[in-house]
């Protein structure tokens, strides 16, 4: 299965959750592989803690091998090569986690025939051989958007299943960002109906991911005043309404990853070691992760609302 990982504005948390996604999903035994094609930032290396890999796809990454500089993009076995300390040795019972990066000279560019050719092959090719797919998309509606709507709309690709997480922060102006990627007048469905997609079928396959998401009833926030947590209550209020008049309300959404201290000041792994042992973390976040991963393949969170 593929699943895209999209997001209309920077500072998501897209790329770090669904790095989390890869990991939690190779914990319970699946092989996940996972493609950095946010070809104009790629900053998936930093997250599962492989320095060296950017250095090594230069030239045989993700965005040389689309463009036809080389044969085959490099992978980086992240049990193998990491520098985490937790997570240099295989979990008994894990699958395998593999990373294939962009280069760290890429950019952005248009998708031409050849290209586009290179990149369903790859899909293919991969969704033979892992369990689980994850691409990780530039933000807003990039070329990577494009391509990867043009390359599963391709005959060849219809018996792959595909769903789509749209991430985005609490906030007005994420919330109205996200569903204008979605639905507006050049979004995914606009251009996903345009390419020859289903329009029922890809709006069903797309699910949002509301990301640092803050509770006033948690002890992050213990110490605000009674003015403070009146106003987070009106804000989150507000916030559900505008979310449902956007058509990204609850039942859209497929889960959501609470404020995290951890992922303010590093973007990383979450392991429980951070929870259990020296407790940097908090258990809510390493939940609700667990739960989105489940959730990517479970099919009861992604009937018709």
């Amino acid at each position: 299965m593929l699943i895209f990982a999209a997001s209309n504005k920077g500072g998501t948390g897209r790329s770090v959750t669904s790095a989390n996604l890869a990991y939690q999903r190779a914990l319970t035994g699946d092989d996940v592989c996972y493609l950095d094609f946010d070809f104009g930032s790629p900053t998936a290396s930093a997250v599962f803690d492989v320095p060296d890999a950017r250095l090594v796809a230069e030239e045989r990454g993700l965005h040389a091998y689309l463009i036809g500089e080389t044969g085959e993009p490099v992978r980086i076995d992240v049990w193998a090569e990491t520098e985490h300390r937790v997570l240099r040795n295989q979990p008994p019972g894990a699958g395998r986690l593999i990373l294939m990066p962009g280069d760290l000279s890429g950019g952005e560019f248009a998708t031409t025939k050849d290209n586009l050719r290179r990149c369903v092959d790859l899909l293919l090719r991969l969704n033979s051989e892992f369990d689980l797919i994850i691409v990780d998309l530039s933000a807003g509606r990039s070329y990577a958007v494009e391509m990867v709507l043009e390359a599963t709309s391709h005959r060849e690709m219809s018996g792959v299943e595909a769903r789509w997480l749209v991430f985005h922060r609490w906030t007005r102006q994420h919330v109205e960002a996200a569903a204008n990627l979605v639905y507006g007048k050049r979004g995914i469905l606009a251009g996903g109906v345009a390419r020859g997609h289903d329009e029922d079928a890809l709006r069903g396959a797309i699910r949002f991911v509301r990301a640092a998401l803050p509770d006033p009833d948690s002890a992050l926030w213990s110490h605000a005043t009674p003015t403070q947590s009146a106003w987070m209550e009106q804000c989150d209020t507000e916030l559900k309404q505008l979310a449902s008049h956007h058509g990204i309300g609850y039942s859209q959404v497929l889960g959501s990853v609470p404020v995290e201290p951890v992922l303010q000041w590093r973007e990383q792994l979450i392991t429980d070691e951070d929870v259990l042992d020296s407790q940097i973390a908090t258990m809510e976040t390493w939940q609700a992760l667990s739960d989105l991963a489940a959730r990517l393949t479970d099919d009861k969170y992604w009937e018709e609302a």
